[in-house]
């Protein structure tokens, strides 16, 4: 399998194409497991754990895309992610004939977000949602002159675009860090190491909390995630963190911290968006994978570990830029 990898993917490093290997390995042969005890035993209720291998299939199939075609077709590729997020997004919260125009601006921000990570000009993109729309969007809201529930829109098209475009927009941004000497896997190395860890802490969550889940932490909000989930995913997650750790440029001490921040703030990216969903009466997002839900429901974690992940690497690794 690595030796296949290095030649579809010969500009790649060893490191990216070894982590590369090893995920798909497990999800062959995770599948074929469950295919046997689907088979063997149809009475055991696997049907939630072969819905996320088959969501895990679709996910690392577009994040190779992402990060493997080319370098401008990834930044494409995570462009038009966050435009599906927003859309499944804004979908769902019940915005006004009135705040078309806002919403209008809101997408015309996705390219040009994408653009500033791709250009790689921190200065404007680190500001350009959370400065200059965050003033504009409320200027389109007024001008339509509709006063009714305005004060609601804006909060719902500011967090919208902040969750959707800004947080994943992230995942691209880190295609354009600069190399650092003796780091060979760069900025794949980085998106592949934060995408792994955030799909594999919610699995590392999940099968704990179904094994030895007894205690509740928020019945109200998500019923299915236990204290025994959420620690042994940190846990769990941490460690897997620890051995992945070459993906980064971190010393094993970061790599731990970094690993560990990924869990505790994945976990809240997933209840938050639980919370959306609990509060609209939907149980997904959308349609758009079937019988999966959304994509923003594959992802919602992703929104939240990704500019977490992205800053404080940037501050321990990147202090001179």
């Amino acid at each position: 399998m690595r030796k296949f990898l290095s030649i579809l993917f010969p500009t790649q490093s060893n490191e990216v194409i070894l982590v590369l290997a090893i995920i798909l390995i497990t999800l062959i042969n995770v599948s074929i497991i469950l295919f046997f005890v689907k088979k063997f035993f149809p009475q055991k209720n696997i049907d939630e754990v072969i819905n996320r291998t088959i969501s895990w299939w679709k996910m690392i199939g577009i994040f190779i895309c992402a990060i493997f075609i080319n370098n401008l077709a990834s930044y494409i590729c995570l462009g038009i992610l966050s435009f599906v997020a927003f859309r499944e997004l804004y979908s769902v919260l019940g915005f006004r004939q009135s705040d078309r125009g806002a919403l209008l601006l809101a997408l015309v921000a996705i390219p040009i977000q994408y653009t500033l990570a791709y250009i790689g000009w921190y200065g404007c993109y680190i500001i350009f949602i959370p400065v200059v729309m965050f003033l504009l969007l409320p200027s389109i809201l007024v001008f339509r002159q509709d006063t009714h529930r305005i004060t609601k829109s804006m909060a719902m098209v500011q967090w919208t675009l902040m969750l959707s475009v800004f947080g994943l927009s992230h995942l691209a941004y880190l295609l354009s860090m600069p190399d650092i000497e003796g780091f060979s896997s760069g900025g794949r190395g980085l998106l592949l190491f934060l995408v792994f860890l955030t799909e594999i802490n919610d699995i590392m969550q999940f099968v704990w909390g179904k094994t030895f889940g007894k205690h509740k932490i928020l019945p109200n909000v998500s019923p299915n995630k236990t204290w025994e989930g959420f620690i042994g995913g940190v846990i769990s997650t941490t460690i897997i963190g620890y051995f992945i750790g070459f993906l980064t440029p971190l010393s094993p001490q970061n790599v731990i911290l970094v690993s560990a921040m990924i869990a505790i703030v994945g976990f809240a990216g997933d209840v938050v968006i639980s919370a959306i969903k609990r509060d609209k009466g939907i149980k997904d997002m959308s349609d758009t994978i079937p019988g999966h839900g959304g994509i923003f429901d594959r992802i919602d974690s992703l929104s939240f570990t990704a500019p977490a992940f992205f800053h404080l690497v940037y501050y321990i690794a990147y202090p001179h830029l």
